[in-house]
């Protein structure tokens, strides 16, 4: 589903974030990202979403080279990714319901089939009974969690999650990624960057090593060692 053809990344002033990616994520499965900070891991991210376009090489998401697409094409891939932020991004001053919605209102959806898709998506995360409440109101991983319902509102195959843990208490982290391995269980193709080696240890799914810009270790890929625990 995701492919990186020998990739690199460098932006102005000479920073190469990332030199020569090679990695295929095959659909419905679930990987992390790690590496120390600085390793590459958001740029990755980004250059899927089309946040950025790669220097060199290319980005295939179901087979189409996401660095060629037309301005006018963007919207449409985005549509297939939910982005998830570690900074949550949510309207302060717009209720949960309206945070959840708002890809759906951009899209021009029906209301009633707005109130139905949120009312899952907040049910699915446990917070339906959040809906009528500020962002500033929740704690940080009720924000997270919504972030997740706003990501998954529009029934993404893709969803990438940058840090999504890295403000949160161990319980709350081993929560958030329960809720990763339930949407990856229903068929959704997951990429996740982290720096919690323990968390991702215990979730026994493929890790992809990150150092200065290069995938170093690749643990759990399908059709290599360890391939059996990333079935996903």
């Amino acid at each position: 589903m995701i492919s990186f053809q020998n990739v690199s990344k460098r932006y102005p002033g000479g920073v190469h974030a990332l030199n020569d990616i090679s990695f295929e994520l095959g659909r419905g499965e679930m990987a992390f990202l790690t590496g120390r900070s600085g390793a590459g891991k958001s740029t990755l991210l980004k250059l899927i979403a089309l946040l950025e376009r790669p220097s060199r090489g290319q980005v295939l998401f179901e087979g189409r080279n996401v660095g060629k697409l037309a301005r006018r094409q963007i919207p449409y891939l985005r549509r297939r990714i939910g982005v998830i932020f570690q900074d949550h991004r949510m309207l302060s001053d717009k209720r949960v319901f309206d945070n959840v919605a708002l890809p759906l209102m951009i899209a021009g959806v029906s209301f009633g089939d707005i109130k139905r898709r949120v009312r899952a998506a907040l049910d699915k995360v446990g917070l339906l009974d959040k809906e009528k409440m500020y962002p500033p109101m929740l704690s940080g991983g009720e924000q997270q969690r919504v972030g997740i319902a706003r990501a998954i509102i529009a029934r993404p195959p893709v969803l990438l999650a940058d840090e999504p843990t890295g403000n949160l208490d161990p319980a709350l982290s081993a929560e958030l990624m329960d809720t990763f391995l339930q949407l990856n269980q229903s068929g959704v193709t997951v990429l996740i960057a982290s720096h919690d080696l323990e968390l991702i240890k215990r979730l026994g799914q493929r890790v992809l090593v990150l150092d200065d810009g290069r995938i170093v270790d690749d643990v759990g890929r399908r059709g290599g060692p360890g391939s059996g625990d990333s079935d996903g």
